[in-house]
């Protein structure tokens, strides 16, 4: 095909939608489900409701092929799980008695049963559930869901592309299960999973399917020689089958690299590339291979990530160039769109001049069906569109709101010595120690407790003038004393206010800063039915005045016992707001430094002693590349250096970080210089512990005994099992106890037994040891 031809043939698809809907419905159903107030028949209504709502609105709006399968209760990666039957024997009885509640118990787990383990998706912050596989594993086909889903499509007369997690990213994101040696690599069993896919591939061309998308994200990492043959021999093998539909891999989040060729000469049928600026060497590399000759390239030239407006006249001349390198150039999202919100001119906040620069997946698909007519029909097609598009992004660059000379100037004149504590850890820990007068292995908490209706009903009683400011302020007051009543009673040693005055780690802070946008019906999904609302990081960061100080104090004033200071650190404040793109990350995240320094300092300054400064986004925000890592970490914990490193050595500075993978990026959790570092290890049985040991760390560490993102209760055994193997890693001395991650989403009855547990046990531990021991 000439590029004129394929020009013309050019259409608009996307990868994957938004579950929710626009007002949460599914989050509210499957809740409802699990509390016993809505049916198993009505929670599957609802969600065949939300999936024909989401197709009709992308045909509506020019969507020539739209996705079937990415639709989830919980997590597509858990769907694939259940899909290829690679089900732990500990949940099998629950699946096969019940679909939906054996599902749920593998994503949550039950009071008896502990869930599959939780951890990043790539370099986002969607959460999936982890395969366990083993030598034992059997893999066996079970499409119901995909048919089903693709048939319903059908019946709509849509013109559906089933989206599957591909074999090679399913078995590389998987992790050895429990019992299994930890070298068990799960990638040796693709020959065993490809008969499988073969099978599911044949039922989807019965059902109807014409074009089937594998996904294969994993490939856009650095991958060794023999997993790209196992991605060859996988793609080869599939490629073979006669009984099959039209093929389409697809990769994001970053360029393919050494995988480009591997894809590229595979017997598929097309290839689904990120073309957005940080796969941008996707477009060189495809050139380099003398593109795809007789195949179907889809390109991903909207961003699916952020939320900012396309540059429909540099996307075009991306096309423009990929015409010559393929079959057929069609038009797409970079990843599917499920890591944005689902409508921006929802928000009705927003000053109208700042929401001309915002797209959601709805503006997205616009955007999408935009560049695809541009694309097939010519620029004079789209003449209209492209003169808003110049004067829209325009107006984002001449605005006041995005350069603030004041805070540019403040940033830089910031200096090595900003970024580094006055005595060394050896000598800080001491005085430390005199002050605090903490015993052995002393419990706390991460922070948040749970957020109950009453908070939330005082929330929206203040928004409608129910309520005052002032009678709102009584209600946190009296949940705070609460809080640190419980605390006391139960014998946790440093103890939190509970933050109840916040809605969320990153909104709050970020309401309060210069330079951010919230917005009010942005949900994004982070896992299964937890959602939030990331800010945007739209202009540059300054903070006008104390933003946590009061209510540490008033906390603090209630007790004798230290209360931690409680701030989000600057990696996450970027890592879960949508980003600016028109400056370099590192730039932005110095701005946010600067602005929690104060905070700390002002803390420091009323009375606090413990502050605790949250980093989970450390770790998922590293770059795929390993070229890109050293650039990315030398800004990232030297950002939270500068914003704590103000402090007199016997004020003690925490950090924390949950669900991700931690073990190579010990080095950069050094660098950061806290005092104490809280980690996520219940369900990945204390593996962080082990890998803190390995690297020397020389700090303290509390590797959680208590995992808070499941509704089932740790016994006091339980916990002080897990604080004895941390113990095997961590001397005693510098070993703290406490829960995976704050405690905000989980209900009162729960917490308060899990909790007491974990003093007992902590208590128990503490007694058995000897002072040769400790």
């Amino acid at each position: 095909m000439t590029p004129k031809s394929a020009a013309a043939a050019a259409q608009a698809t996307v990868y994957g939608y938004p579950r929710q809907g626009p007002n949460r419905e599914l989050k509210k159903a499957v809740e409802g489900y699990w509390k016993g107030r809505v049916t198993a028949d009505a929670l599957r209504e609802t969600a065949a409701g939300l999936r024909r709502t989401n197709w009709r609105r992308l045909a509506d709006a020019g969507i020539h092929e739209v996705p079937t399968g990415d639709f989830s209760y919980y997590d597509h990666m858990l769907d694939t799980s259940v899909m290829v039957g690679a089900v732990p024997a500990r949940h099998r009885a629950a699946v096969a008695a019940d679909t939906l509640d054996g599902y749920f118990a593998m994503a949550r787990g039950t009071q008896d049963v502990a869930p599959l383990e939780m951890t990043k998706w790539f370099d986002t912050n969607y959460h999936y559930l982890v395969p366990e596989l083993g030598p034992d594993t059997v893999f066996g086909a079970d499409p119901a869901k995909q048919v089903a889903e693709l048939k319903e499509a059908l019946a709509l007369g849509l013109d559906p592309r089933p989206v599957l997690v591909g074999p090679v990213t399913y078995l590389l994101l998987a992790k050895p299960a429990p019992g299994v040696p930890a070298d068990f690599e799960p990638l040796t069993l693709l020959d065993r999973l490809l008969p499988v896919y073969a099978e599911i591939l044949g039922d989807l061309r019965a059902a109807g399917a014409g074009w089937v998308q594998l996904d294969e994200p994993a490939l856009a990492q650095d991958r060794t020689p023999a997993e790209l043959n196992s991605a060859a021999r996988a793609y080869r093998d599939l490629g073979a089958l006669t009984d099959r539909p039209k093929l389409l891999v697809a990769s994001y989040f970053d360029r393919l690299g050494e995988a480009l060729p591997v894809l590229a000469k595979a017997p598929v049928d097309g290839l689904a590339l990120d073309f957005t600026e940080r796969a941008a060497g996707n477009l060189e590399d495809l050139a380099a291979v003398g593109g795809l000759r007789g195949k179907r390239l889809v390109a991903g030239v909207v961003n699916g990530r952020n939320i900012w407006i396309n540059d429909y006249e540099k996307s075009l001349a991306t096309l423009g160039t990929l015409l010559g390198l393929a079959d057929r150039v069609d038009v797409a999202a970079s990843c599917s769109l499920l890591h944005v919100p689902l409508d921006a001119d929802a928000e009705r906040d927003i000053d109208p001049q700042i929401a001309r620069w915002l797209a959601f997946a709805q503006q997205k698909t616009t955007e999408i069906v935009t560049l695809a007519k541009g694309l097939a029909q010519g620029t004079e097609a789209i003449t209209a569109e492209l003169a808003s598009n110049r004067a829209d992004l325009a107006s984002r660059a001449g605005s006041a709101l995005t350069h603030d000379p004041a805070v540019r100037a403040r940033t830089a004149a910031v200096t090595d010595a900003d970024g580094r504590r006055s005595q060394p850890y050896a000598e800080r820990t001491v005085a430390q120690r005199a002050h605090l007068r903490l015993p052995l292995l002393p419990t706390t908490t991460i922070g948040s407790f749970p957020q109950t209706d009453e908070l939330r009903a005082a929330r929206a009683d203040l928004r409608a003038g129910r309520i005052d400011t002032a009678g709102y302020e009584e209600r946190i007051k009296d949940e705070i004393r609460d809080v640190l009543a419980f605390q006391e009673k139960a014998g946790i040693d440093v103890l939190v206010h509970g933050e109840p005055e916040r809605n969320d780690m990153v909104q709050y802070f970020a309401e309060q800063l210069t330079g951010y946008l919230a917005t009010q019906h942005g949900w994004v999904q982070s896992y299964g039915t937890r959602y939030v609302r990331p800010p945007v990081l739209a202009g540059d960061i300054s903070r006008p005045e104390p933003m946590t100080v009061r209510w540490t104090s008033y906390a603090q004033s209630l007790t004798e016992r230290p209360v931690k200071g409680m701030l989000t650190g600057p990696v996450t404040m970027l890592a879960w707001s949508f980003v600016r793109d028109d400056q370099p990350l590192g730039d932005t995240a110095r701005q946010v430094a600067l602005a929690l320094r104060d905070e700390v300092d002002d803390l420091e300054a009323a009375g606090t002693s413990v502050i605790q400064v949250d980093e989970p986004a450390l770790r998922e925000t590293l770059p795929l590349r390993a070229a890109d890592h050293a650039g990315y970490l030398e800004w990232a914990t030297e950002s939270f250096r500068l914003t704590t490193s103000g402090v007199r050595p016997d004020t003690q500075i925490h950090t924390h970080m949950c669900y991700a993978e931690f073990g190579d990026i010990v080095q950069a959790i050094d660098d950061l210089d806290a005092d104490v570092i809280s980690l996520e290890a219940a369900r990945s049985h204390m593996q962080v512990a082990t890998e803190l040991a390995e690297h020397g760390y020389p700090r303290e560490a509390g590797p959680g005994v208590y995992d808070i993102h499941s509704p089932r209760v740790p016994s006091a055994e339980e916990a002080a099992g897990l604080l004895r193997k941390g113990l095997e890693a961590i001397p005693a001395e510098r070993l703290w106890v406490n829960p995976d991650c704050g405690l905000k989403t989980r209900g009162w009855p729960e917490t308060r037994a899990s909790l007491e547990n974990l003093v007992t046990a902590a208590r128990e531990v503490r007694s058995g040891l000897t002072a040769g021991d400790a």
